[in-house]
């Protein structure tokens, strides 16, 4: 929130005590603890009547450095608070005349033993700071808030602060760190984060789970403002210097995202949510696509798997399934997964909302009484995830489900959670507000890995907070049809990869309404280069024979392509469990010293090899940006010179899809699911490998228990190629018409390069 009026005045009824100078630093084994007064102590009469902040700084881990601010630390703890990893960080602490320093890794904070600054380094490179004017403890009526103001150099862009919809770099924004079901199309965020990074290379996480405020260059232009009510601020600087160093670090300390399993990878298909279905039109869609070659992998019942003012009860609605355990078995014959649509609600009509307000497992109001009101389900209470008997009681619900046969839960919702109520475990509602969705998430996710192992559970959930990419994966949430909303959900899914999540997806042809074909065929591309693919409507059906034939060549294109490359994309999943880097990364993360990037929003990487343009017009017409180097268009084969912008017109079958130099890919040899052992016939397809270059890349088998790692080197003209490990493979030199020789195996020339099966483990080619 803003606390000023312009440069000079503050707001009406505002006082802000802005921290001055330092006036005593006590320094112990392993923090430094600086008392700050608010104004200038010329005597000792004026340490009289005013206030001393006092800051602490710390280390978690090494390259994190902890800011603790309070004016009144005597206040008893609220909860919940996000849980961290902490580590043995054994910081370093000089001290001289004139400062104090803490450091950490590479990190350093400097605090001036004079007039208020302090500033942070990367060894000898500062970072940023707060000075004068900057920190600082403000009174507006009976309200407290604690603020800090981080400096911001020319040209450093703010990223992240969770799955945000508007603009990608944040600077000039107001950004309210508060969850809300407020669509795609606004400033509102089903999964609000306080955690932001920036092109200079290190990120700000403000360790407050309820709302934070920021200002990114909107109240003070140059600087980057967050702001909490009451009387304490607690936030981390995370050092890089690299963009991806700041996201494993924070990761590190908030949560690695979990593996998804590999079915989850493929296409999923829903009943869309008020649409009129039965198992006769459930196996009307499965069928359908099977008979026009377009391999389904999972599929998903929405809201109406439960009869209505019933949501929910978690019981199959009997007029409409009168065997669903039956009808669950007979889908799965067929190949699939099936998910089911779930909220933490409970409504009045439910024959569980007794059961549970009799017990205590929904949130109070604070007279006793269940909290409850009529928007979405009528008088719906709201399960209390802080009562451990609440939360075994919802968890048994889902339990009787996946002994039927349900592999996976949507946890739709948890953004609209009350502040007016009473937690069983006391928990302060205010703080409880964004960190709900953590605790449903969680008893959900916990069940499924009880149910299927570590590496086989996975949600598709809409809400999050800091700490969230732990259980994967997250949507976008409730898009419109059209191409501004396909741009906007891009948008919000490169933010949230900035935030610590490493996987998303997104509702191919989008929610509301219903597309166009053409908008349908072009979403259709880009939900199957996402690391999540599923198509999801709200009033009309998604399978696309409804919109064209076309639409039909497109899905089974796309889908089919995805499940080739899932050796590949599987590899990226692993490293985003592995690392936090995430599967689908914006420009600027793989490319953070090229300027253009910096902004680029319409497209992204997949994995670290992959460029994706998806087509947003009509006429095809797209026009993307190339990096420097030679790119290869992955279909194609064209080659292009990049470090450039491009313009080009592409039919439904294609879009700006292109390779990076230096880049191996594996291919998979299956294309009618995306669960197979990728260590098996797999291609490696070769990209523009320089003189001396040195290049591996690994596959892994979905359980892990095979690899085969593949060690490329280029030494003028000759290619050394070599595997460790187990599994069949052969090497696809890309764009290349032939070669002198080959050792240990034979040249076949294929349409995009020379290929080669191996004899052994090596192979020798000369005359590339």
């Amino acid at each position: 929130m803003k606390f000023t009026n312009g440069n000079w005045l503050n707001r009406e009824g505002v006082d802000i005590h802005s921290l001055v100078e330092v006036h005593e630093v006590v320094k112990e084994a392993d923090s430094l603890t600086v008392y700050a007064p608010c104004k200038h102590i010329a005597h000792r009469g004026a340490t009289l009547d005013g206030p001393l902040v006092t800051a602490r700084y710390s280390s978690p881990m090494p390259g994190v450095i902890r800011v603790q601010y309070a004016h009144f630390k005597g206040l008893k703890p609220k909860m919940p608070q996000f849980v961290l990893n902490e580590t043995d960080a054994s910081p370093s602490i000089a001290e001289t005349e004139e400062e104090a320093v803490l450091t950490s890794g590479e990190l350093s904070v400097k605090i001036n033993k004079g007039d208020w600054s302090v500033n942070f380094y990367h060894n000898d490179q500062r970072l940023t700071g707060s000075g004068t004017r900057s920190t600082a403890y403000i009174k507006e009526g009976q309200d407290a808030y604690m603020r800090e103001q981080l400096d911001l150099s020319v040209g450093e862009n703010v990223y992240g602060l969770g799955e945000r919809f508007t603009p990608f770099v944040k600077n000039g924004q107001v950004v309210d760190s508060w969850n809300k079901d407020g669509g795609t199309s606004s400033e509102q965020a089903y999964k609000s984060i306080p955690f932001y990074i920036t092109n200079k290379g290190y990120g700000v996480f403000v360790n407050h789970p309820e709302l934070v405020s920021f200002e990114i260059g909107s109240e003070r232009v140059s600087r980057s403002q967050f702001s909490v009510k009451g009387e304490e601020l607690d936030y981390f600087i995370i050092d890089g210097p690299a963009l991806k160093d700041v996201i494993r670090r924070y990761t590190d300390l908030t949560g690695k995202p979990a593996l998804p399993p590999a079915w989850s990878f493929g296409l999923w298909l829903t009943t869309s949510f008020t649409t009129n279905y039965d198992e006769a039109t459930v196996n009307h869609f499965v069928d359908g696509m099977a008979e026009r070659d377009i391999p389904l992998r999972v599929f998903h019942f929405d809201c109406f798997w439960m009869k209505e003012f019933e949501w929910c009860n978690f019981e199959w609605d009997e007029r409409m399934f009168p065997d669903p355990k039956g009808m669950l078995s007979r889908l799965k014959a067929k190949g699939l997964n099936i998910c089911v649509w779930i909220n933490p609600y409970i409504a009045q009509k439910s024959k569980l909302f007794d059961e549970a307000a009799e017990n205590g497992y929904l949130i109070k109001r604070p007279n006793g009484d269940v909290w409850q009101w009529d928007l979405w389900q009528a008088g719906m209470g709201i399960v209390d995830f802080t009562n451990p008997d609440a939360c075994k009681w919802f968890a048994s619900k889902l339990q009787a489900l996946i002994d039927m046969g349900v592999d996976a839960f949507k946890t739709d919702f948890g953004e609209r959670i009350p502040t007016d109520v009473v937690y069983f475990d006391g928990s302060d509602p205010y703080k409880m507000h964004n960190y709900y969705t953590q605790l449903y998430n969680k008893v959900v996710f916990d069940l499924l890995k009880e149910n299927f192992g570590e590496e086989k559970a996975v949600l598709f959930a809409r809400s999050a907070t800091a700490g969230g990419q732990q259980f994967p994966v997250h949507w976008g949430g409730d898009c419109s049809a059209k191409f501004e909303s396909m741009a906007e959900s891009l948008r919000g899914g490169l933010s949230l990869s900035l935030s610590g999540f490493g996987f998303w997806s997104h509702d191919i042809g989008g929610f509301e309404e219903s597309s166009t074909p053409d908008v349908y065929k072009r979403w259709a591309a880009f939900g199957l280069l996402s690391s999540h693919s599923r198509l999801h409507g709200s009033s009309s059906y998604r399978v696309p024979w409804i919109y064209d034939d076309e639409a039909v060549d497109v899905l089974r294109h796309f889908t089919k392509l995805k499940y080739r490359l899932m050796p590949y994309l599987h590899g990226a999943a692993r490293q985003a469990a592995e690392t936090g880097i995430p599967v689908m990364r914006p420009m600027v993360l793989e490319f953070p010293e090229d300027p253009t990037c910096a902004y680029l929003d319409r497209q992204y990487m997949l994995g670290d090899s992959l460029l994706v343009a998806p087509v947003f017009s009509e006429d095809g017409y797209v026009s993307y940006y190339l990096p420097k180097g030679t790119w290869t268009h992955l279909l194609s084969g064209e080659k292009v010179e990049g470090g450039t912008w491009r313009n080009g017109q592409y039919d439904y079958m294609s879009l700006p899809l292109f390779v990076r130099e230096n880049s191996v890919v594996a291919f998979g040899n299956v294309t009618d699911k995306p669960d197979y052992d990728y260590t098996e016939d797999v291609t490696f397809q070769v990209f523009e490998l320089a003189d001396g270059a040195s290049v591996q890349t690994k596959v892994e088998a979905e359980e892990g228990n095979q690899t085969l790692t593949l060690t490329l080197t280029k030494n003028g003209d000759q290619v050394v190629a070599e595997t460790s490990g187990s599994g069949s493979w052969s090497l696809l030199l890309r764009g290349i018409s032939d070669v002198q020789s080959v050792e240990n195996g034979s040249p076949i020339v294929e349409t995009l390069g020379v290929k080669i099966k191996p004899k052994n483990g090596k192979v020798v080619i000369k005359g590339v």
